[in-house]
């Protein structure tokens, strides 16, 4: 109307409200209403989202079955495996063992070193009582022990030979003198009370008994010493012991008071006054040389006690 001062201005939106559409501007519905520039508004939940389950490929199950077989196939093999190894262990404890394969058999037991006083026969009785015995299973140690107690055997030597022998090498108790069994030196050495005063006890080295003979074996000097002194059996066997064989076979007597004078009586009815046992080596050359020099050859008496002054008569 004219005249009239007042201008017509648009309405303002309530704070909060959605603005009416715009000319010209279409929502579809549903779809909420644009915010205001510069409000703050959000817009408010309906509910949880659902959650939408894996998806597995065929691809993907056949390769975890797969793997699950590959698993147990490993398993099976790890449990074939044990299996083996345990069965393979304990077949060869049995063949080691039990089995009559490596048994000792008695025919195949070689026995060496007898001499001329260890009855073989003894030493096998003893080695037959193993017979049947699985070679791995034999204790040598306890065996050797047994044959040591064998009259005449001064040690030995047992080793397998596989798959069912076994070789005992002896040391002999050789004797290297014969004592007059008067002499009661033997009988306190070997607790032996019933000795012929008329024969002869063969010692070793020793002086332990390994036989008797009523006559002095033939190449076994004949040991004089004080009755009942060991001692000085024992010295006097310690220089026959030092002795080489060719000289010691040409000793027909060995005497002495003392462990320090021991006597020689050579076969050829020569003395030879030896000493006590120190410096043998020397008083053999020295010996030797005297014996074989033209001048000194033949005498009735070496004195080699002092061997770097010899003195011969």
């Amino acid at each position: 109307m004219i005249g009239d001062d007042t201008t017509p201005t648009a309405a303002v939106p309530a704070a909060g409200r959605p603005s009416a559409p715009r000319t010209g501007e279409t929502r579809r519905p549903g779809t909420p209403a644009r915010r205001a520039s510069g409000s703050t508004a959000v817009a408010p939940r309906t509910g949880a989202f659902p959650v939408r389950p894996p998806v597995v490929s065929q691809g993907s199950a056949a390769r975890f079955a797969e793997r699950a077989r590959a698993r147990r196939r490993l398993a099976w093999r790890q449990i074939l495996i044990a299996a083996g190894v345990v069965a393979v262990v304990g077949a060869l404890a049995w063949l080691l063992l039990l089995s009559p394969v490596l048994a000792l058999d008695a025919e195949q037991v070689e026995v060496t070193g007898a001499g001329t006083v260890v009855a073989v026969d003894q030493v096998r009785d003893v080695v037959d009582d193993e017979a049947g015995t699985p070679l791995p299973r034999l204790d040598t140690g306890a065996l050797r022990e047994r044959l040591l107690d064998v009259p005449g055997v001064r040690d030995a030597t047992v080793s397998r030979t596989w798959p069912r022998g076994l070789t005992v090498a002896l040391v002999s108790r050789e004797p290297v003198a014969a004592v007059p069994e008067s002499n009661d030196v033997v009988a306190q050495a070997q607790g032996d009370e019933t000795l012929d005063a008329g024969g002869f006890a063969l010692v070793d080295m020793d002086g332990v008994k390994v036989g008797r003979a009523d006559a002095p074996p033939e190449g076994l000097p004949v040991v004089e010493v004080p009755v009942g002194d060991a001692r000085i059996l024992a010295a006097t066997l310690g220089v026959l012991e030092s002795l080489p064989a060719d000289l010691r076979a040409d000793i027909g007597q060995v005497s002495a008071g003392t462990q320090d004078t021991v006597r020689f009586t050579l076969r050829d009815g020569a003395t030879v006054e030896w000493g006590s046992a120190q410096d043998s080596a020397l008083k053999v050359a020295v010996l030797k040389a005297l014996r074989a020099a033209p001048e000194t050859a033949g005498s009735a008496r070496y004195d080699v006690s002092a061997p770097t002054m010899p003195v011969v008569g």
